[in-house]
């Protein structure tokens, strides 16, 4: 293992060791305000079960999210050479250049959630420059193609992870207090597939979609490229890391880092969809100190998602039938995070509005 791995390595390695379990007196705490506040208790359901989510990461009874950000990661596939997608792997980067521009779709999402956005190129074939609204870390120019070898080496797929534990580090220390994530590269699905294929024991059809859109013969040949990948590497259930470098991508790997860092620093991390799924099965095999702090936003039409969803246990907030990615599912699901935070804060309690309480 070269320098590089090593610092990688240690990086990882305390990351995981810094993550707390959230804070049991602002949960309590938390719990009892929801009970004070006027309403019939329990009323407002599974927002009231978030915020005091929200209480208990914060590490403090009056949780905020007053600055979100979503963070976009990029890479490219090697797998696209067996035919898996709809789009040919250049859509990667012209899809970078749109974010950057703020014509895509999770451009219109963030400003109407009111939340900034980074993108991240942690291994496109782009050639673009880190910029305003870019940060460029290209481990690789795309990974390899995984029906033939691993798609990345271990010290590859530790470097993706490192940036995304620094990105998350950097944000937090700057105020966000909501860290919501999305991705970007064509090819994808196939690795998310063939990641939660391997870290659930399924088989692939039976966690393989369309992705972009892609006809029966496809996906026929898709759910066999994957089957035979996983036959080739045999990813052991228990090492999410190898499972990550075996059928992984750059992107998926920079996810990882993202949660792993964001729950390090007591931020909830809000999950998108179905790519985002598959990472948060990595990082919770990599750190299973991590679930606490995650928060499905949505339920893709992905059949993935769903068993990343019961495995997991995380019961997503929103389910509009999407499968765009770019985290557009997490931008829907930020105005009920903050919802759930600020009903918490700011409603009145029957003592101070001098409302008469009803009978338990």
């Amino acid at each position: 293992m070269n320098e590089q791995s090593r610092i990688d390595e240690a990086m990882l390695a305390q990351a995981i060791a810094a993550i707390r379990p959230p804070d049991a007196e602002a949960t309590a705490a938390a719990i009892h305000r929801h009970d004070q506040l006027t309403k019939p208790r329990g009323s407002l359901g599974r927002l009231e079960l978030l915020g005091v989510q929200l209480a208990g990461i914060q590490r403090r009874a009056l949780p905020a999210v007053e600055q979100p950000l979503i963070v976009v990661a990029a890479g490219d596939h090697g797998i696209t050479e067996e035919g898996v997608s709809a789009y040919p792997s250049e859509v990667t980067g012209q899809m970078l250049a749109n974010f950057l521009s703020g014509g895509a779709a999770i451009n219109v999402l963030a400003a109407a959630a009111g939340a900034s956005l980074l993108v991240l190129d942690a291994g496109s074939h782009a050639a673009l420059g880190e910029q305003p609204g870019l940060r460029v870390r290209r481990v690789r120019a795309g990974t390899r193609n995984f029906a033939r070898e691993p798609a990345m080496t271990r010290a590859e797929a530790l470097a993706a992870i490192a940036f995304g534990i620094e990105i998350a580090s950097e944000e937090a220390a700057r105020g966000v207090d909501l860290l919501a994530v999305g991705e970007m590269g064509i090819g994808n699905t196939t690795s998310a597939s063939a990641l939660i294929a391997a870290l659930t024991n399924r088989p692939p059809e039976e966690v393989t979609g369309r992705g972009t859109g892609i006809d029966d013969a496809s996906w026929a040949n898709k759910c066999r490229i994957i089957s035979a990948a996983l036959d080739l590497h045999r990813p052991d259930p228990d090492d999410g890391l190898g499972a990550l470098a075996s059928v992984g991508g750059f992107e998926i790997a920079a996810l990882v880092g993202l949660i792993i860092g964001g729950a390090r620093a007591g931020v909830p991390v809000l999950l998108d969809g179905f790519i985002c799924g598959a990472a948060a099965l990595v990082a919770d095999r990599i750190a299973p100190g991590v679930r606490p702090y995650l928060i499905a936003g949505h339920r893709s039409v992905e059949p993935g998602h769903r068993i990343m969803l019961d495995t997991l246990a995380l019961d997503p907030l929103l389910a509009l039938d999407l499968r765009l990615g770019e985290g557009s599912g997490a931008a829907l699901a930020i105005p009920l995070v903050r919802a759930a935070a600020r009903v918490l804060c700011e409603m009145a309690t029957f003592e101070s509005a001098s409302v008469s309480r009803g009978e338990a």
